[in-house]
């Protein structure tokens, strides 16, 4: 069988940003619920590594890079199965809640 390799990358794709929302939304559930653990410490470092793969790749994750080789799509989901206007605006939503989660978590710490 010869799966076309636009879509390996587009299932990868969204199996890591499924983890990422994973990690995030666990960050930011400790932080509301005041349950901080190590996970929370490996998650915000996950995110943060996240963060300098994208600035290395001029903020393009590396796979939509890959993915560049076998689509001409202008689509910001052509690489990925999330809808359109999800995949355009990915960045600005997650490091947003992302961003809250860590403002929480630093009010919760300074309380203790």
């Amino acid at each position: 069988m010869n799966i076309p390799k636009l879509l390996i990358i587009k299932i990868s794709h969204t199996i890591i940003w499924l983890f990422f929302n994973v990690v995030i939304f666990y960050i930011l559930y400790a932080a509301i619920f005041n349950k901080i653990d190590i996970w929370v410490w490996i998650g915000i470092g996950l995110v943060f590594l996240e963060g300098l793969v994208l600035l290395a790749f001029k903020m393009f994750c590396p796979l939509t890079v890959m993915a560049r080789k076998y689509s001409d799509s202008t689509k910001d989901n052509f690489d990925i199965f999330l809808p359109n206007w999800l995949a355009k605006h990915n960045k600005l939503i997650y490091t947003s809640i992302f961003a809250v989660a860590i403002l929480i978590l630093a009010y919760r710490i300074l309380q203790a």
